[in-house]
């Protein structure tokens, strides 16, 4: 019979089981990782790139009618999952993707499938990214972070509305940058419905012209960037009220 050396302490409660789980995040986190890594490295390895272009798009644009117009239901699911697939492992191709729904699709069903299925994309790599290194980001920024943190959070909806509406950020930093922070689920699912809608319709509206359309470049005005500037100006309104109430001294009038 073995009897246990009152010299060595015994382990706390608990303690082997929070090991185990603390592997088997990290195992995850890691596969998670690896899974990301690998689809983008196929993606490009296969040439799938090929595939999302406007030359392919429209050399193959009357099959793809034909196809939408027997099996309407599975063409819907099938672009859902190809935009949103797309979205989540940042692959490129959302503009050809856009244009080819609207074209399929028509502006108003084509533009609903698109916010739906884009913004579906972007909160699974936004809580890929907030599992996988949020937390050790927010240890190597320190308390620069947190004040970083703590300041977009405070108007996270704010902040988010205008990423999303201004035409200069890029799509897939928009959703991952957000993830470092506390901003809460609701609140990212939200902000990038609403915020990608207006882009989103013009593109699907573009793609009805298909045809007509030689290249990706200088596909949208100055004066509609212009516009979707000024619409992410006044989604920071809210932001800058809150900021000069903030700095009125207390008992001052409104």
């Amino acid at each position: 019979m073995n009897v246990p050396d009152p010299r060595v302490p015994a382990p706390a409660p608990g303690a082997s089981g929070t090991a185990a789980a603390g592997g088997g995040g990290t195992a995850l986190k890691i596969g998670l990782a690896l899974l990301f890594a690998g689809v983008v490295v196929a993606f490009f390895a296969l040439d799938g790139q090929r595939y999302l272009n406007l030359e392919t798009v429209k050399a193959n644009r009357d099959a793809l009618l034909a196809f939408t117009e027997r099996h309407f239901a599975a063409s819907l699911a099938i672009a859902f999952l190809i935009y949103a697939g797309a979205v989540a492992f940042s692959l490129p191709g959302g503009l050809v993707l856009s244009l080819t729904t609207g074209f399929v699709f028509g502006r108003w069903i084509g533009t609903a499938l698109v916010v739906v299925a884009a913004t579906v994309g972007a909160v699974i790599v936004f809580l890929a990214a907030r599992y996988i290194f949020a937390d050790a980001a927010r240890r190597r920024l320190g308390a620069l972070g947190e004040r970083i943190n703590a300041g977009f959070t405070e108007n996270a909806f704010s902040y988010l509305l205008f990423l999303r509406l201004v035409p200069v950020f890029p799509f897939f930093l928009v959703n991952l940058a957000p993830a470092f922070t506390s901003v809460p689920v609701r609140t990212y699912a939200l902000a990038t419905f609403v915020g990608i809608i207006p882009g989103t319709f013009v593109f699907v509206n573009l793609g009805q012209t298909l045809g007509r359309i030689d290249s990706l470049s200088g596909l949208v005005s100055a004066e509609t960037l212009g516009a979707f500037a000024l619409l992410g100006l006044f989604a920071l309104v809210p932001v800058a009220i809150r900021k000069f109430r903030a700095r009125k001294p207390a008992g001052a009038p409104d």
